[in-house]
């Protein structure tokens, strides 16, 4: 309660409020969440607390909970949280396990015993296979971001761990979406599990004003330094300083290019994607944080779990390929009850996108549910769907320029063909809470 309070944590959030009672009754958790919840200390307080209720491990001893995330940013967000509310233990120890950092210094941590891992899945069970920890005395687990574990390929990693647990363990699963991949994963690892389901799941943030603008692919960097250039300048005369602003672009190669072009503007900017080295990586995160650099220039490495606050505006110099994705960035603003703004710029490729990120908008505004299907099975289902219109579509056009050969009534069965399967394809993917 005393490092609850030095965290000013005063009263819970919803998913707080919700998740914290099922998960000190020891019973399995399965939790929906909208991006910038207040998800990580719904799970990190009960954990300690669990811990804290354990033997205390020696050396050499395992740890009594795990958390497993899909990225390293997102695991040292965690560790960082966990920290925070334990720093009055003594001899309490948390390790992070994560790639592209010095394995053998994690490897001595481990050995030396410790209460909490927080992990990417693929480099803790090298340590596992390593035998550098154990499973033996683990009874707490948590998969964080589990949809996006899965969508990374660490479903494999995520089974042999969960396959290795001691019978008797509680396992909280948060997922920001609910595809059926997740629903299949918790229904063979969960035990009678309660559903807690705050805001609406994979829809756009309520406080988030967004804004669709359609420009051509060489104009998007020259329209980005154009819009930001001009907010340097209102920042400038009102005295205040630049907002906060994450941009996110498809390439790695793109990303430091975006982020060399803002520099030449003279604004400040760095890069974040997978290709930098996990210093660089911290050092661009730690800048845009304490404010040094306002900028961030990022792949999806930044798009989930990263909550840093004050992020005023998110640009989309290049629309993600699904609505999960698109959801995801641009809950990085608007967190905590904050309003924030995302700008999005879109070409011809991106119609079936933008088209179903308007009705979602339209949707909101009218006070309906906003819900879309996610998850691998949506995302054939929508590919096939298009497939299918787009061979429709093709084969009308060449029965239109046979000319008066053509049988009518053929062509408008080709149509109808193509309206049917746009329809179907629709229904497939649309996920009823």
């Amino acid at each position: 309660m005393k490092d609850i309070e030095f965290h000013e944590y005063t009263r819970p959030t919803s998913i707080q409020a919700q998740a914290m009672p099922v998960a000190l009754s020891g019973r399995d958790l399965l939790g929906c969440a909208e991006t910038g919840s207040g998800k990580t200390a719904a799970f990190t307080i009960p954990m300690i607390q669990h811990c804290v209720a354990q033997t205390p491990v020696g050396r050499g001893d395992g740890p009594l909970a795990l958390v497993l995330a899909p990225t390293r940013e997102l695991a040292q967000q965690i560790e960082k949280e966990v920290k925070a509310l334990s720093r009055s233990l003594d001899s309490f120890k948390t390790a992070i396990v994560v790639g592209g950092t010095n394995i053998a210094e994690q490897r001595s941590e481990l050995r030396g015993g410790v209460s909490i891992v927080v992990a990417t899945p693929g480099r803790f069970l090298d340590h596992l296979q390593q035998g550098n920890t154990s499973l033996s005395r683990v009874s707490f687990v948590i998969l964080d971001e589990a949809d996006r574990m899965l969508d990374m390929g660490f479903e494999p990693q995520i089974r042999e761990v969960m396959q290795n647990l001691p019978d008797k363990h509680q396992t909280l699963l948060f997922s920001a979406t609910m595809p059926v991949e997740i629903e299949a994963l918790a229904q063979e690892y969960l035990t009678d599990p309660v559903q807690v389901k705050v805001g609406k799941v994979s829809s756009p943030t309520a406080n988030v004003i967004q804004i669709l603008e359609k420009v051509s692919e060489n104009e998007k960097v020259d329209r980005l330094l154009a819009l930001l250039v001009e907010e340097a300048f209102l920042a400038e005369k009102s005295c205040h300083p630049f907002p906060l602003t994450i941009v996110f672009v498809e390439r790695k190669t793109r990303c430091d290019e975006v982020s060399e072009a803002l520099v030449a503007e003279g604004l400040h900017a760095v890069a974040l994607h997978g290709g930098r080295n996990q210093s660089d990586r911290e050092s661009a995160l730690r800048d845009f944080r304490n404010g040094s650099t306002n900028i961030l220039v990022a792949t999806d490495v930044a798009s989930r779990g990263l909550d840093v606050m004050g992020v005023a505006h998110v640009v989309n110099l290049d629309l993600p390929k699904t609505v999960e994705d698109y959801v995801h960035r641009i809950g990085r603003t608007g967190r905590g009850g904050s309003m924030g703004q995302a700008t999005s710029f879109y070409t011809d490729r991106d119609m079936l996108l933008v088209a179903q990120i308007k009705k979602a908008i339209v949707d909101a505004e009218s006070g309906n549910a906003v819900a879309f299907a996610t998850g691998k099975v949506a995302r054939r289902k929508e590919r096939e769907a298009a497939a299918a219109q787009k061979g429709a579509t093709v084969a009308t056009s060449k029965l239109s320029m046979m000319g008066p050969s053509v049988n009518i009534e053929d062509k408008y069965r080709f149509m109808i063909a193509a309206s049917n399967m746009k329809r179907e394809g629709a229904a497939d993917s649309a996920w009823d809470d």
